[in-house]
């Protein structure tokens, strides 16, 4: 089976099912991030600082990597960005079309992989903005690579990601607020499933999730010519049990630095 194609259906089906993450902004906050009033989020609940980012966007080329659903994107092209956004699901990029077309804006999208920017020529942007995404692929070290040779030399990757503690507990507990200690990392949401579990869980077009490990996440970045400048935690709102123990999300800004 092929997950990458398998999880663009799957968030196919959570546009048309209005999932929190495919809800795209309004009208109201891009006229305010055209007065210079904006922000976005990589994680789940705390938007990234704005000195994470260059004083002005104003004609900075910038790639909302796996980035589609009307959010991201939109607010930094109103900010005045040159913005691409690449994403598997081709509902998602509609969002984007959406808000653009609806409040006058510029941006460009493509229906692609993360993993492969192949459509990129090297060093063609000076900013990557990555929300938690990489949780759909495999193996990460090809999109770390792929955003490396794409960013400018100094660019900047703006990158929102799953501490892998989160995949270690039973989901279905976890639900229930009760924190089992179940799966091993590296993980796959299907590893736990019996065969016809597994049958049922893609039938029903769940999303095929990777737990990775801090190592591949953080030291991934370094091995593909980032130096880490920045970095937060974030967690659920509130909303799962281990919001009261630990944030499961993180947030690095890492600068490409290419040495001769």
């Amino acid at each position: 089976m092929d997950a990458v194609k398998h999880n663009g259906s799957a968030w196919d089906k959570k546009v048309e099912d209005g999932s929190v993450y495919t809800k795209e902004v309004s009208s109201e906050v891009i006229e305010k991030c055209k007065k210079g009033e904006w922000e976005i989020t990589v994680t789940t609940e705390k938007p990234v600082p704005r000195n994470w980012f260059p004083k002005s966007l104003v004609g900075l080329k910038v790639l909302c990597l796996a980035s589609g659903g009307g959010q991201q994107g939109p607010v930094l092209s109103a900010a005045g960005a040159d913005v691409t956004v690449i994403d598997l699901s081709k509902k998602q990029l509609e969002k984007d079309e959406f808000v653009a077309k609806r409040d006058g804006l510029s941006l460009r999208t493509v229906q692609g992989d993360m993993s492969d920017l192949s459509q990129f020529e090297d060093e063609a942007f000076n900013l990557i903005v990555h929300p938690v995404s990489n949780v759909f692929v495999e193996d990460i070290s090809p999109v770390w690579k792929e955003a490396s040779r794409v960013l400018k030399n100094n660019g900047v990757l703006i990158s929102g990601f799953t501490n892998p503690l989160l995949f270690i507990f039973d989901d279905e507990e976890d639900q229930k607020g009760n924190l089992v200690v179940k799966n091993s990392i590296p993980f796959c949401s299907l590893d736990p499933l019996t065969e016809q579990e597994v049958t049922d869980y893609i039938n029903a077009n769940n999303t095929i999730e990777y737990g990775h490990t801090l190592e591949d996440q953080i030291q991934g970045q370094v091995d593909a010519g980032f130096v880490i400048a920045g970095l937060f935690e974030d967690d659920f709102g509130g909303r799962r049990p281990l919001d009261k123990y630990i944030k499961c999300f993180v947030a690095t800004r890492a600068v490409k630095l290419k040495f001769d």
